[in-house]
């Protein structure tokens, strides 16, 4: 029997139980020049901070990748949310923090519902302060006599291909490469929302709850960083169940969860 897959950040499938990945938060608006580097202050990582918070210094040399939640000014580094301050090594820093509402982030993925069709391109609510454009070009394979067949009311995984605070978000649903790897318009299935928080827990490396449910479940999974998250699996029961669970997830130790899935194996065998 085939693992369950899991539509990932670069937008490729693999077995929930195996290798995950980890979304860089990297806010490429807010990311240092080639030139220069930042000193960032270990001891406040995994600490939390509060908005105009010092973590950091600029010095010359060494190249560091900023996230959301951190902002230049001048030579300094401030925080700008209130959060736990986090770090990937080797120079990958963020703050971590649990909003409500969906920032734009250049470069990630998110699910969406198409709401309008004005000219050439489609209006998606990605739950952000104003809807994302999507031309109809940014499909794999699209052209002006090959349109790909989107109606209103359809639900988009896609890329941010643009995103600044005083610009209308841009969608695309290919890579780099110009190839669709899993996005596009999303059939049957389940559409829930839950938090941003747990939107980046379930696409942690190594996530607790990916792992339990890979080991007992088929399932198709495509979280967006919006907070939105579609599931299919082999029965609506099914689907319903692992929807719950999901939910109930967000404030579960890995020991809690790992009980929470046993049971609901043992529910939905029975």
């Amino acid at each position: 029997t085939s693992l369950p897959r899991m539509r990932l950040e670069l937008g490729e499938e693999r077995p929930c139980c195996v290798e995950g990945y980890f979304f860089d938060f990297v806010e490429k608006s807010e990311s240092m020049p080639q030139s220069g580097s930042n000193a960032m202050d270990s001891t406040k990582v995994d600490r939390v901070v509060m908005p105009g918070d010092l973590l950091g210094e600029v010095i010359e040399g060494v190249k560091v990748r900023l996230g959301p939640g951190i902002r230049r000014e001048g030579d300094r580094l401030l925080s700008t949310k209130c959060g736990v301050f986090r770090c990937r090594p080797p120079v990958t820093y963020w703050v971590d923090n649990n909003q409500k509402r969906y920032v734009p982030v250049l470069d990630e993925r998110v699910l969406g519902v198409v709401i309008g069709k004005p000219g050439d391109n489609f209006k998606v609510d990605i739950g952000a302060s104003m809807p994302a454009s999507l031309s109809y070009l940014s499909f794999e394979g699209a052209t002006k006599r090959n349109r790909p067949n989107v109606q209103v009311g359809d639900l988009i995984y896609a890329r941010l291909s643009v995103a600044y605070k005083d610009m209308e978000p841009e969608l695309t649903c290919v890579d780099a490469g110009d190839k669709a790897n899993g996005m596009g318009v999303l059939q049957g299935g389940f559409a829930f929302q839950c938090s941003l928080g747990l939107c980046r827990k379930l696409l942690v490396k190594n996530s607790p709850l990916m792992h339990a449910f890979g080991q007992h479940f088929r399932f198709e999974l495509t979280i967006g960083h919006n907070g939105r998250v579609w599931l299919k699996s082999i029965s609506t029961t099914l689907t319903v169940a692992l929807a719950n669970a999901l939910d109930a997830s967000d404030l579960m130790s890995p020991r809690q969860i790992d009980q929470m899935v046993s049971k609901l194996a043992l529910e939905v065998r029975s």
